[in-house]
This record gives structure tokens, C-alpha cells and sequence, in this order.
């Protein structure tokens, strides 16, 4: 009999305190309630590398896809509780390692981006980052039969990366 009423006890104990403030990261808490649709814009691009800006557009889209479902992606603005625009300021490759022979071997691509993200019931703006910096490092192959241009990929992780970071901030307030 004691047992039953330690473990009743205990249980009530247990219910009582609830749960320890633990919450689901990314579900996108530090965004007001209201905001249930968002429009991501195609970003500008201002630099000189072509098509830098849909590969930061489409990571953006689906990190947010694959984040949270709170969240319904609408493609005009003027339907939107909130909008993302975002710029693509500066693409820059430079070497960093170079091999025997003088050759560069070694290359870091820095991309400068901005974001902004207004709520447009409200009309003011939640986020604004107008200098978000990302660098990433590839290398390339000392055999030139096996020579593949490793620019994509490396913006492509770039992007991937600059995705996870911004929603990161936006969606959980960090």
C-alpha cells in the first residue's frame, strides 16, 4: 500500500510540474502568431557570377520546406502575411594555397548577401541583415584528367549553409 501511494505521488508530482520548458527548434516561434503564409522573392543579384542569386532563392525555399510545416509558401507577395527579398551584394573567389609549382590548388568563394523579412499585416520589418557573409573553401584536382570545375558545389554549400543560418535566426530568434 505504501508503494502505490509513493508512486501516486510521484506521478502527481511528476504532472504537476509539466513539461521542463523544452520546445521543438524550428518551429518558428519567435515569428508572431499571426503570420501563416510567406512569399520568398527571387533575390537580385548585383554580383558578376550568374545565377548565384535562384541557387540562394531555391536553398532559402526548401530549408523552410524541410524546417517547419507552420508555415504556408505562397508566390505573390501581396498574398503573403510575410515576404523575404533578399540581395546577392558580392561573389568573390580568391586563392588561398598554392602547390609546388605556384599553382593555385586551393580557392575560398565569399559570397555577401542581404535578407530582409517583413510582416505585411503589420507592415514593419521583423529582419534585416544587410551584410550576411558566407565562405566556403574548394580545392581542385592535381590530375587534369580528372578536372571538374568545383564553383557550383561550393556555392551550392554556400547556399545550403546561408539557408540553415538565416532560418535559424528568423525562425527561433538567435
Amino acid at each position: 500500500m505504501k508503494q502505490l501511494v509513493f508512486f501516486l505521488l510521484l506521478f502527481i508530482t511528476a504532472v504537476g510540474f509539466g513539461p521542463c520548458g523544452y520546445q521543438k527548434a524550428g518551429a518558428g516561434k519567435a515569428l508572431p502568431s499571426h503570420i501563416k503564409t510567406i512569399a520568398i522573392q527571387t533575390f537580385r543579384n548585383e554580383s558578376v557570377r550568374y545565377r548565384v542569386e535562384q541557387k540562394f532563392t531555391s536553398a532559402l525555399i526548401t530549408e523552410l520546406l524541410h524546417r517547419t510545416s507552420r508555415f504556408k509558401l505562397v508566390s505573390e507577395p501581396s498574398a503573403a502575411d510575410a515576404t523575404v527579398t533578399g540581395n546577392i551584394r558580392n561573389f568573390a573567389i580568391r586563392s588561398v594555397l598554392l602547390d609546388n609549382n605556384s599553382r593555385a590548388r586551393v580557392f575560398e568563394v565569399t559570397i555577401t548577401a542581404s535578407v530582409v523579412v517583413r510582416d505585411q499585416t503589420m507592415n514593419k520589418v521583423i529582419f534585416d541583415n544587410q551584410r550576411l557573409v558566407f565562405r566556403g573553401e574548394y580545392e581542385l584536382s592535381d590530375d587534369p584528367r580528372s578536372f571538374f570545375n568545383e564553383d557550383d558545389p561550393a556555392i551550392e554549400r554556400l547556399s545550403r549553409d546561408f539557408a540553415k543560418s538565416v532560418l535559424s535566426t528568423v525562425l527561433e530568434g538567435f
